[in-house]
């Protein structure tokens, strides 16, 4: 059966997360209905990470076996007709060999998490970005994020949920970025790794906003991140603004 690759670009906040639920509405699910009204029998669309509820993507990447070759413009529009009217578009396809799999054969995922600092109320980014009310110092944030770099048991920052076996990861990249924004200032945090912990982005981020306050010192994120121990770390930060931007393998399969 012909394997394919596909690149999806979805905006989370109808969803209960990426994975199909019974009785709630997921990404997966959405995607598996399109694919059944295009191939008898249906296929399961296996995608490289599990997505929260609420969070975003810009580059979720999945696979999927079909019954029949096609090209992979016409597979996309095909996709697309019968995703509307959810908020779930496939911007690419491309054929793909077995041995291709969009989680075992990913070896980076690439987050972007936007904090906007200002008074008024988000209205064009609702649900895109998480608000607060203080002032904050990128330059403080950045000290904290440079205890995070590096291969470290991430404990502190994930889920009590987290089903990983190991909580060891190597944060490869973790760069804070300040950007203008209307009446305010917007930061933007870019995390790189081979994989994350279930919540450990937004475990991070909401960490790092406690520094940026003044609220912490930035030294405080290497004690918390030594505890290992979730209640050392700071407030988790809302869905909004967390979008997968990409997802890495050895050869771009697009």
């Amino acid at each position: 059966m012909p394997r394919y690759a596909l690149r999806i670009e979805y905006d989370g906040r109808p969803f209960a997360g990426w994975q199909r639920q019974a009785g709630q509405p997921g990404v997966q699910g959405a995607l598996e209905a399109a694919v059944a009204r295009i191939a008898p029998g249906g296929a399961a669309v296996l995608g490289a990470g599990r997505t929260d509820a609420g969070v975003h993507a810009e580059g979720q990447v999945a696979h999927l076996d079909l019954d029949r070759d096609w090209d992979p413009l016409r597979l996309c529009a095909a996709l697309n007709a019968h995703l509307r009217p959810d908020p779930v578009a496939v911007v690419a396809a491309a054929r793909v060999t077995d041995a291709f799999h969009a989680r075992f054969s990913a070896v980076e995922r690439v987050y972007r998490y936007r904090l906007v600092s200002r008074r008024a109320p988000l209205v064009a980014d609702r649900g895109r970005a998480w608000r607060v009310n203080s002032a904050l110092d990128p330059g403080a944030m950045r000290a904290g994020a440079a205890h995070l770099l590096g291969r470290h048991d991430f404990t502190t920052f994930r889920s009590s949920m987290c089903q990983a076996s190991s909580p060891l990861r190597t944060l490869d990249a973790l760069e804070v970025e300040e950007v203008a924004y209307p009446a305010g200032r917007e930061i933007r945090f870019h995390l790189r790794a081979r994989s994350f912990l279930h919540n450990q982005v937004r475990g991070i981020v909401g960490t790092l906003e406690r520094v940026g306050a003044g609220a912490w010192a930035p030294d405080r994120v290497a004690e918390a991140l030594a505890a290992r121990d979730r209640s050392a770390c700071g407030p988790v930060c809302p869905p909004d603004g967390l979008t997968l931007m990409a997802v890495g393998y050895p050869a771009d399969p697009f």
